[in-house]
This record gives structure tokens, sequence and C-alpha cells, in this order.
């Protein structure tokens, strides 16, 4: 039961006798735009879901509802004595899962931490001096388990001043640095060690190299059934007979040469590397168009993606037809008289869409849902999914992303337990994929549900998603890759824990399907979040605007070494090994008896990360080179150490020196 007394500050706090003569300002009498929270907004005198501030049943008349992960940084331009507040899980929320954390930094440096709070529990209160501090931030975290019902209140927050006002000000900018060197003029070939195929199937593979072009390539020897342009390094044909095949791959122009090999392994299991590609949906939601896809394609060539590896080019939601839309373009029959799918007018002929990816040496993926309608109600496939399987194949589309979407209507009425459930609509389409005379590779779209990453290899997928859309919580990329790397022993060549989408540059607003704009992470985060999603043999998928790609952009997406890592043949998935405060290492094995570690500091402020070997398990003298600087470092042999950045990263590479 809430209080029927709204407590007031007298009643809260009595201030020193020194400050007796001190003005008070409300945290909520200041500009709460500069909130960044995951989220809602920040509300003034009320709780985050608009209702009355109260914790543990005591209501509060003043301060500022907020939801976890929040974060407002502070000017107190030297005026400010005292801060005071309590806080606590406001007992709106509707799950005793709620969990959080306060703390409060002044100048760089941690100054009062409340621990986890829970939902129903006391209110902490703080009195904390704060004279002579200029920059305050105030801070809550999800206490690690994820935001959802995370509804935390500064209550009766203020401050007692004596001169200047605090002021809520941005977040402090952080300048663009740009790491990776570019490409040299001589060869480089990039291409993963392995790739998969089904005997008897097409066969397209474009040989990832940068250097100055023209170029040209040799593959030898080559299988039965398959070409080589030999001007472009695009491998076509029909797939060999079962077995593993050695291709010795050679670039060579005007600068040199560069060698690798390819192995080829026609069988039953295609992905034997992580995927890499582009996915319209953070940037263009529901505007997708023919001519969106077809510029994201020729983007990804010209803009030298395609030569470190991005290949699919995929359409998510929305380019089927919609029962009602606010697009009239959008909306049509899902389906012609005989069933077959009907693609709204934005897409006129499926077939040129992705001979024209195919064309470019890229592979094209599609959606749907299981269910009646996709997650933004537009056509899905619930009772025609052998047509649609058939469909996708003439279409000539290499990838299906499968999202549960609607589903959810035809479970609830299923009287299977719940695992069988889960599992059914994805045996189905796993089996129809299977026969079709073409390879799709099926990425299980279902946010975790049911432990996926245990069963989604048994049903035919080669990745899951491990959780929710990232999109809505692009402030938790740290805390989603930790969670996705405790499933780090489900994953093998050819089954993916997918943590979903790189989401840098400029991408749309996920709470409302909005245009691009540049995203919220700070460049360090940025590299944090290609630096995690590589060291986790994570697909790679980016999901900005290829329209508006920059060249930080690109630096953070197509650093070749880094790339190696995720595209390793192994197929390992980094160990997080946690060192100190708010720092963690993640080690992962490479095909080459080499290490690649990562040290990571998801902390507010910089700090230098310190990993021992006796930490990471290691063992004698390593020679050392840094990843996103491509530059060797030395040789260590009893710790490794970086100055980090706020929520940044370091990604080395060792060698085991005898």
């Amino acid at each position: 039961m809430f209080a029927t007394v709204l407590w007031s500050a007298s009643l809260l706090f009595a201030a020193p006798a020194s400050l007796s003569a001190a003005e008070t300002v409300w945290l909520s009498e200041l500009d709460l735009t500069m909130f960044r929270q995951s989220w809602g907004e920040a509300q003034r005198d009320r709780s985050v879901t608009g209702k009355t501030l109260s914790i543990a049943g005591q209501a509060y008349e003043r301060g500022v509802g907020t939801h976890a992960r929040s974060v407002v940084w502070l000017d107190l331009v030297g005026g400010s004595e005292r801060f005071l507040a309590v806080v606590g899980v406001d007992d709106a929320t509707t799950s005793d899962s709620a969990s959080l954390a306060f703390q409060i930094a002044g100048d760089g440096r941690k100054l009062w931490d409340s621990g986890v709070l829970r939902r129903g529990q006391p209110a902490k209160t703080v009195d904390l001096e704060v004279r002579g501090v200029r920059s305050l931030m105030l801070l809550v975290t999800d206490a690690g388990d994820g935001v959802s019902y995370d509804h935390a209140n500064w209550a009766q927050a203020r401050f007692l001043v004596s001169g200047a006002r605090p002021r809520t000000v941005p977040a402090p900018v952080e300048d663009v640095v740009i790491l990776t060197p570019k490409p040299g003029p001589a060869p480089r070939i990039n291409s993963p060690r392995v790739t998969g195929c089904r005997p008897g199937n097409p066969f397209l593979f474009r040989i990832p190299a940068q250097g100055e072009r023209p170029m040209t390539f040799t593959a030898n020897p080559l299988p039965a059934g398959l070409t080589l342009d030999a001007d472009t390094g695009i491998l076509r044909g029909t797939a060999p007979a079962r077995g593993e095949y050695v291709v010795n791959l050679s670039a060579r122009n005007r600068h040199g040469t560069a060698q690798s090999t390819l192995r080829i392994v026609a069988g039953d299991t295609l992905a034997l590397t992580p995927t890499m590609g582009w996915n319209h949906w953070y940037t263009h939601y529901d505007r997708i168009t023919d001519r969106l896809m077809r510029e994201a394609a020729d983007v990804m060539v010209s803009s030298g993606m395609a030569d470190v590896g991005y290949q699919y080019v995929s359409i998510d939601d929305c380019w089927m037809n919609a029962a009602k839309h606010a697009d009239p373009l959008r909306v049509g029959p899902h389906r012609d008289a005989e069933g077959n799918l009907l693609p709204n007018k934005h897409f006129p002929d499926m077939n040129a869409l992705t001979e024209h990816i195919h064309r470019l040496g890229l592979k094209a993926g599609t959606y749907i849902s299981p269910g009646p309608r996709t997650c933004a109600g537009f056509a899905g496939s619930w009772q025609h999914e052998a047509r649609d399987a058939r469909q996708f194949a003439d279409w000539g589309f290499d990838l299906l992303k499968y999202d549960w979407c609607s589903y959810g209507e035809i479970a609830a009425k299923d009287p299977d337990p719940e695992l069988v459930k889960f599992k059914k609509p994805y045996v189905l389409m796993g089996r129809l994929l299977q026969e079709q005379p073409r390879d799709i590779v099926l990425n299980l779209c279902q946010y975790g549900m049911g432990d996926v990453w245990k069963w989604g290899a048994e049903v035919g997928g080669h990745s899951w998603r491990t959780a929710g859309d990232l999109g809505f919580e692009l402030d938790r990329i740290f805390e989603v890759a930790l969670q996705n790397a405790e499933h780090r022993d489900w994953q093998r060549p050819g089954a993916w824990n997918d943590p979903d989408y790189i989401q840098i540059g400029y991408i749309g607003n996920a709470h409302g399907m909005g245009q691009p704009r540049p995203c919220p992470l700070t460049p360090s985060e940025q590299y944090s979040f290609m630096s995690l999603w590589c060291l986790m043999a994570s697909p790679l998928f980016f999901s900005g605007d290829m329209g508006r790609l920059d060249e930080f952009t690109v630096n953070v997406l197509c650093n070749p070494e880094l790339i190696e890592v995720n595209q390793d043949p192994l197929g390992q998935c980094g160990r997080v090994v946690p060192l100190a405060d708010e720092t963690f290492a993640m080690v992962k094995d490479l095909a080459d008896g080499s290490k690649a570690v990562g040290l990571f500091n998801r902390g507010e402020f910089p700090a230098t990360v310190t990993a021992t070997w006796p930490a990471l398990g290691f063992e004698g003298r390593y020679r050392t080179r840094d990843l996103w600087r491509q530059q060797d470092v030395g040789f260590r042999q009893e710790s490794l150490a970086a100055p980090v950045a706020r929520r940044g990263g370091a990604v080395f590479r060792l060698w085991r020196a005898e």
C-alpha cells in the first residue's frame, strides 16, 4: 500500500547549521531532457510511468522518475555544497525481477554506490558533500540482469547551493579517432579459410581482397563445376560432390601478389564461419524499397566492405503486403490465387533484385514470420510454409531470417509442451529449406526463448538470436555480450549465437522506427561493439545506413585483422575473464594456436586494464600485436595491460614465442 502522506524534504533531511541559509535546488527543476535512459523519458516529480513516486510503500512529493540504464551529467559550477536524495525501485514496477543500482561520480571518481536494490526494498539515503566538485554524474545501472521493469526513483533529490545553481549538461564529447590503417595498394586476401556448400546446388563466392584495382585472381585446383572470373575474383557454378577441396587463391596487381587457401566443404553444413552482411531493419524499417536494397549491394562493393568479407544483402520485414499501412503501396492481398506470396509495389521483381546482388558476387537474404503476420503486420508464412520455402529458393535468396512474431498466437493454442512449441515452426522450415535446390542459411529470430542455443542447430538453424532486439538497449552492449558469451559451449562452425546486428554510423530510432541519425554510442563504444562481436564469433551484420557511410564507420567495420578473428575456422566464442572493478578480458583461441585477447572497461571513466597470465590461463612469452592499430607491440610474458577509455576496449593477438 502507498503511504497516505507525501513526504517532503523537511521531514527527510535536516541540513547542517552552516547550510541553513543555502538555497535548495531540486533535481526535478532542471532540464530533464539531458537524461539518457533505456526506456521512456525522465519524469518531473512523477515515476517514469507517470504515477506518484513511491519506494517500498512510501510516497514522495518531489524527485525524478527514470529507468535503467540511465545517466545524466551536471555542471555544479562550483556552487553546490551537498546532494541529498532517497533512491530505490519504484513501486509501480510490475515484476519482482526488477533490480538496479544507483551510482554517483564526481570529477572522474566514484563518490557513492547504492549496491543492488530490488522492488519492495527500503530506499537508500544519499547525503553527499559535493563542495568543490565541478562535474557530477548520476547513473542508474541494471545490476547486470537486464533493464526490464527497472523503474528507478531519485526521490526528494536536491542540491544545497551557496553560489551558482547546478545545471544538467550533455554527456562529455569524445574525440573521433580512426585506428584502422587504410589498406595499401598491394593485394591482401581477406577470405575466410573455409566455406560450406551442399553438393549439386548453385555455388557463389566472392574472394574478398583489398588493394588497388585492376587485380587478377587465380584459384587452383578448382573442383569440377566451378569457374573463376579472373577480373572480379568471383567463383560461380555448381557445388561439387561431397568432400573437401583445398583451393589455392592468389590476387595480383602491379604492386605485388597475395596468396591464401580456401577449403570448400561440400556436405550438409552451411555457414562454417559466422555470416557477414547488411540488414535493412535498424535503418529503413517500413520504408525499405528495391532501390535501397540495390544501392546497399552497390555500396557494399564500392565502400570496401565486400573486400573484407561482407557478403549478404538482406531485406528484413515490410517487403510483403499488409492489410493496412500508412503507405498505400504496401497494402494489398497477401497472396495470389495459387497461394504465392505477393511482394508489395516497392518490390516489383524479386528475381531481378537477387540477380543484381548475385552479379556482384554477393548473396541475398530475406525475412518472414512463421505466424500469420510479421512483427510489423505484413504477410506471414502460417499454413503456407512449403510454398514459401520454394518461393524463396525460386527467387534466388540465400538466407532466411525466420522471426517468431505472431506465431505466439498459434503457440498459445497448442497443447504441446513449451519446448516442443518453441521448436515446431523451426523444425518445419529447417526441413523445407534443406529440401530446396539451393543453399539457404536459416537464422532463428526468436529472442532466446527455450534456451534456443541448445537446440537451434538440431532444427536446421545456422544462427539464433540469444536475446531481444538490441536496438532497444544499445547502452547495454557490454551486458548483452557478456550474456551471449555465457552460451559459448553451444557454439561451433555452422551453429552461431547471434546477439543481433551491429548498429553504428547512422541508424534509425528503434523506439519509433524513425529516420536515420548518428548512433548514440561514443567512438569508444563503437570500437567495443565490433571488438566484442568479433571475439564472440557472432554473425557480423551491419544495420546502419549504407548511403551515409563515413570514414570512421568504415574503419570500425572493415578492419581485416579483427574480422580474421571473427572468421577463424575454429569457431570459438571467447571466454570471459573478470578483472578489477568494471573491467574484464575476453580470450579466444584461434586455429593457428595464437590467442585473441580483448581488454574492456565498461565503467564510466578511463582505466588501465591489466590481465595477468594466471588470470588468462597463459604461461610463457608471447609476441603481441594491437589489432585495431595493426601494430606489433613487442613481447609480453607476465601480463597484458592497456589504457582503455570509458566503455572502451583494446584487442590484441598473441603468438607463443619459444
